[in-house]
Protein backbone atom coordinates (compact mmCIF):
# COMPACT_ATOMS: atom_id res chain seq x y z
CA UNK A 1 0.00 0.00 0.00
CA UNK A 2 2.61 2.23 0.70
CA UNK A 3 5.19 1.77 -1.91
CA UNK A 4 2.11 1.81 -4.47
CA UNK A 5 -1.05 3.17 -3.76
CA UNK A 6 0.05 5.81 -1.45
CA UNK A 7 2.95 6.95 -3.45
CA UNK A 8 0.38 6.95 -6.51
CA UNK A 9 -2.28 9.18 -4.41
CA UNK A 10 0.30 11.85 -3.45
CA UNK A 11 1.10 12.20 -7.18
CA UNK A 12 -2.93 12.45 -8.12
CA UNK A 13 -2.74 15.55 -5.56
CA UNK A 14 0.23 17.27 -6.79
CA UNK A 15 -0.09 17.10 -10.16
CA UNK A 16 -2.72 19.53 -10.70
CA UNK A 17 -0.88 22.27 -8.79
CA UNK A 18 2.09 21.39 -11.34
CA UNK A 19 -0.07 22.08 -14.16
CA UNK A 20 -1.22 24.88 -12.86
CA UNK A 21 2.18 26.92 -12.06
CA UNK A 22 3.32 25.16 -15.13
CA UNK A 23 6.55 23.09 -13.78
CA UNK A 24 7.58 20.40 -11.64
CA UNK A 25 9.31 17.40 -10.23
CA UNK A 26 7.91 14.13 -9.19
CA UNK A 27 10.31 11.79 -7.79
CA UNK A 28 9.29 8.41 -7.65
CA UNK A 29 11.50 5.75 -5.39
CA UNK A 30 11.59 2.64 -7.14
CA UNK A 31 14.67 -0.06 -6.40
CA UNK A 32 16.85 -2.36 -8.55
CA UNK A 33 14.29 -4.75 -7.90
CA UNK A 34 12.07 -2.46 -10.00
CA UNK A 35 14.53 -3.75 -12.61
CA UNK A 36 15.50 -7.54 -11.56
CA UNK A 37 13.34 -9.56 -8.95
CA UNK A 38 14.80 -11.31 -6.31
CA UNK A 39 13.34 -14.25 -4.74
CA UNK A 40 11.48 -13.78 -1.41
CA UNK A 41 10.61 -10.58 -1.90
CA UNK A 42 7.55 -10.99 -4.33
CA UNK A 43 5.40 -8.34 -3.13
CA UNK A 44 8.15 -5.59 -3.16
CA UNK A 45 9.58 -6.94 -6.40
CA UNK A 46 6.00 -6.19 -8.09
CA UNK A 47 5.21 -2.85 -6.15
CA UNK A 48 8.41 -1.44 -7.83
CA UNK A 49 7.96 -3.10 -10.77
CA UNK A 50 4.57 -1.30 -10.60
CA UNK A 51 5.99 2.09 -10.02
CA UNK A 52 8.39 1.73 -12.68
CA UNK A 53 5.46 1.65 -15.08
CA UNK A 54 3.06 4.22 -13.52
CA UNK A 55 6.11 6.50 -13.63
CA UNK A 56 6.90 6.04 -17.22
CA UNK A 57 3.33 5.85 -18.35
CA UNK A 58 3.35 9.70 -16.31
CA UNK A 59 6.38 10.25 -18.04
CA UNK A 60 4.70 10.02 -21.95
CA UNK A 61 1.47 11.65 -20.18
CA UNK A 62 3.14 15.15 -19.19
CA UNK A 63 5.29 15.68 -22.20
CA UNK A 64 5.14 19.24 -23.24
CA UNK A 65 3.75 20.26 -19.79
CA UNK A 66 7.12 21.18 -17.79
CA UNK A 67 6.59 18.67 -15.09
CA UNK A 68 9.14 15.66 -15.09
CA UNK A 69 8.73 12.67 -13.38
CA UNK A 70 11.75 11.03 -12.44
CA UNK A 71 12.86 7.51 -11.56
CA UNK A 72 15.23 6.56 -8.26
CA UNK A 73 16.70 3.39 -9.42
CA UNK A 74 18.58 2.69 -5.43
CA UNK A 75 19.99 -0.51 -4.45
CA UNK A 76 21.26 -1.57 -0.93
CA UNK A 77 21.25 1.59 0.72
CA UNK A 78 22.11 1.72 4.62
CA UNK A 79 18.60 2.51 6.52
CA UNK A 80 16.14 0.53 8.76
CA UNK A 81 14.61 -1.01 5.78
CA UNK A 82 16.02 -4.18 6.67
CA UNK A 83 15.42 -4.45 10.10
CA UNK A 84 11.75 -3.60 9.13
CA UNK A 85 11.19 -5.99 6.71
CA UNK A 86 12.55 -8.76 9.22
CA UNK A 87 10.13 -7.44 11.51
CA UNK A 88 7.08 -7.55 9.47
CA UNK A 89 8.55 -10.83 8.26
CA UNK A 90 7.89 -12.05 11.96
CA UNK A 91 4.03 -10.43 12.52
CA UNK A 92 3.26 -11.99 8.88
CA UNK A 93 4.67 -15.04 7.36
CA UNK A 94 4.24 -18.49 9.40
CA UNK A 95 7.66 -18.72 9.51
CA UNK A 96 7.80 -22.67 11.07
CA UNK A 97 5.03 -23.50 8.49
CA UNK A 98 6.82 -21.89 4.96
CA UNK A 99 9.43 -24.10 2.66
CA UNK A 100 11.64 -20.76 3.22
CA UNK A 101 11.71 -21.26 6.77
CA UNK A 102 15.57 -22.32 7.32
CA UNK A 103 16.23 -19.12 4.60
CA UNK A 104 14.13 -16.83 6.75
CA UNK A 105 15.93 -17.95 10.30
CA UNK A 106 19.04 -17.61 8.81
CA UNK A 107 18.10 -13.67 8.07
CA UNK A 108 16.75 -12.68 10.94
CA UNK A 109 19.99 -13.87 13.06
CA UNK A 110 21.62 -11.77 10.64
CA UNK A 111 23.64 -15.09 9.27
CA UNK A 112 22.93 -13.90 6.13
CA UNK A 113 25.43 -12.67 3.82
CA UNK A 114 26.91 -9.18 3.94
CA UNK A 115 25.52 -6.88 1.83
CA UNK A 116 27.62 -6.50 -1.43
CA UNK A 117 27.95 -2.43 -2.94
CA UNK A 118 25.98 -0.98 -0.42
CA UNK A 119 26.53 2.62 0.18
CA UNK A 120 25.15 5.62 2.50
CA UNK A 121 21.75 7.27 2.11
CA UNK A 122 23.77 10.62 1.14
CA UNK A 123 24.49 8.84 -2.16
CA UNK A 124 20.42 8.72 -3.14
CA UNK A 125 20.64 12.37 -1.14
CA UNK A 126 23.03 14.00 -3.79
CA UNK A 127 20.99 12.55 -6.60
CA UNK A 128 18.02 14.44 -5.76
CA UNK A 129 19.77 17.35 -5.06
CA UNK A 130 21.42 17.00 -8.65
CA UNK A 131 17.79 16.57 -9.90
CA UNK A 132 15.98 19.37 -7.68
CA UNK A 133 18.52 21.78 -9.43
CA UNK A 134 18.54 20.46 -12.96
CA UNK A 135 16.54 22.25 -15.41
CA UNK A 136 15.75 18.97 -17.61
CA UNK A 137 16.46 15.94 -15.25
CA UNK A 138 17.10 12.53 -16.86
CA UNK A 139 13.89 10.34 -16.73
CA UNK A 140 15.91 7.75 -14.61
CA UNK A 141 18.76 7.67 -12.39
CA UNK A 142 20.73 4.44 -11.37
CA UNK A 143 22.05 4.88 -7.30
CA UNK A 144 24.78 2.25 -6.40
CA UNK A 145 26.98 -0.05 -8.24
CA UNK A 146 24.79 -2.93 -7.52
CA UNK A 147 22.21 -1.09 -10.06
CA UNK A 148 24.12 -0.24 -12.43
CA UNK A 149 25.90 -3.55 -13.02
CA UNK A 150 22.01 -5.29 -12.95
CA UNK A 151 20.70 -3.05 -14.81
CA UNK A 152 23.70 -3.79 -17.25
CA UNK A 153 22.78 -7.31 -17.20
CA UNK A 154 19.18 -7.06 -17.40
CA UNK A 155 19.70 -5.32 -20.69
CA UNK A 156 22.99 -7.29 -22.04
CA UNK A 157 22.65 -11.21 -21.03
CA UNK A 158 19.83 -13.58 -21.52
CA UNK A 159 16.67 -14.62 -18.86
CA UNK A 160 18.66 -17.83 -17.82
CA UNK A 161 21.88 -16.12 -17.25
CA UNK A 162 20.30 -13.07 -15.15
CA UNK A 163 18.66 -15.75 -12.80
CA UNK A 164 21.44 -17.59 -12.62
CA UNK A 165 23.29 -14.31 -10.82
CA UNK A 166 20.47 -13.17 -9.26
CA UNK A 167 19.85 -16.64 -7.52
CA UNK A 168 23.27 -16.20 -6.18
CA UNK A 169 22.52 -13.05 -5.30
CA UNK A 170 19.60 -14.20 -2.82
Amino acid sequence: ETNLFGLHECTRQIIPVMRAQGYGKIIQHSSVLGLVSLSGRGAYNASKYAIEGLTDTLRLELKHTGIYPVLLNTGPVSSHFRQTAVKKLRENVDIGHSVFSEIYRQHMEGRQKAVPFNEEAVSVARVVHRIILAERPKPRYYITKATYLLGYLKRAVSTSVLDKVLAKIG
